[in-house]
């Protein structure tokens, strides 16, 4: 049986795990900030626990991009997951390592263990080099989903005619271009036509 305090360290352990707060995690959800904060964990005298919801449990699951039986190994500190491809960015851009999907295609791929995500067809690649810094470091994963359909303002990976791969914040688009915010200070954003891009995939998760 799973206590009180158990599914709270669960619940802060899965902030932790999705690299924010308990009320990071609450907002990221679509819940009122305070839902997990530790002040809603027991009544106000103290003498009554608080349980959150399975509703909140469920949206915040989907909010962090795993699934309950991770969750469950969060509880009990033997987290489950799965294995997923893994390439290195900086060897992407000279290799075929990607089909005309953005889906990984021949060899050179490893792998790396991730929690069962919600999401199909996900890979992942480390980052080499210091061209994204500050927002992403040499040695970081980034945990990229092809079939996610990226908004403005989500962090995508995109690969382009001339062959170079690499992560953007993207900008406003429309049927003829697409406008990419570079990840570091020292670049201006840049406009591209949608005809030059091979393929984009969002970032889900990433290792920082």
């Amino acid at each position: 049986m799973l206590t009180h305090a158990q599914i709270w360290r669960g619940i802060d352990r899965l902030a932790a795990h999705a690299q924010t707060s308990p009320s990071g995690l609450a907002r990221r959800a679509g819940l009122d900030a305070t839902t997990f904060n530790p002040s809603k964990r027991q009544s106000i005298d103290g003498k009554k626990e608080r349980w959150p919801s399975s509703e909140s449990i469920a949206k915040a699951l989907a909010a962090a991009h795993v699934d309950f039986s991770f969750f469950a190994g969060l509880i009990t500190g033997s987290p489950g997951g799965a294995s997923l491809p893994a390439f290195e960015l900086s060897d992407s851009d000279k290799s075929n390592a990607f089909d005309s999907c953005g889906l990984p295609a021949g060899d050179g791929w490893s792998k790396v263990r991730f929690p069962d995500m919600s999401l199909e067809h996900c890979y992942a690649l480390t980052v080499r080099g210091h061209d994204m810094a500050p927002i992403y470091r040499d040695g970081d994963q980034l945990v990229v989903s092809p079939e996610s359909r990226p908004q403005p303002g989500n962090r995508i990976v995109v690969k382009t005619r001339d062959g170079a791969i690499r992560a953007w914040e993207l900008g406003d688009f429309d049927v003829q271009n697409i406008a990419l915010k570079p990840l570091s200070g020292n670049l201006s954003t840049q406009t591209r036509k949608l005809t030059d891009i091979v393929w984009m995939a969002k970032i889900v998760w990433a290792s920082q």
